[in-house]
């Protein structure tokens, strides 16, 4: 199953993290790769969520509605979007590296008969578009949280 990964450390406590990657109805506020499509549905496990995405800065978004597998408050988030021949699955995981000091990373595993026809076209753009997310959310926390403890 191919896979795309990213992680970075960030500045702040891993509940600072949390907070920014939960409150999705703040993204716009920092993130130019996933978007709210609809602030009233809360991230909740075995929920659906209505999300956009946006592999290049400036490029039309593609939008998708995944069903929340996983939530572990302060560890980790999981979501599946399915298609016929086609999942996508986010991971979003926090790990302790220090004092105030957090592991994001953030990983897409696609798989699906269709996968094989649409990954050569969207690999690079989607593995730019969850590394620039990476580097977002660390601007963001440590510059918006710091202020908070």
């Amino acid at each position: 199953m191919p896979s795309l990964y990213s992680e970075i450390t960030i500045d702040a406590p891993r509940f600072a993290v949390w907070d920014a990657l939960v409150r999705k109805e703040e993204w716009h506020r920092w993130n130019t790769f996933l978007y709210d499509c609809d602030p009233s549905r809360p991230i909740r496990q075995g929920g659906e969520i209505f999300l956009a995405l946006r592999r290049i800065e400036g490029e039309d978004e593609t939008e998708f509605q995944p069903r929340v597998l996983v939530l572990q408050p302060n560890h980790c988030l999981r979501w599946m979007a399915k298609v016929p021949g086609f999942k996508s699955e986010h991971v979003f995981e926090l790990e302790d590296v220090g004092p105030n000091r957090t592991k994001y990373i953030h990983q897409e595993r696609i798989s699906g008969l269709l996968s094989q026809v649409f990954l050569p076209f969207i690999r690079r753009d989607e593995k730019e578009g969850i590394r620039r997310m990476s580097r977002q959310i660390k601007r963001y926390v440590e510059h918006y949280y710091r202020r908070q403890w």
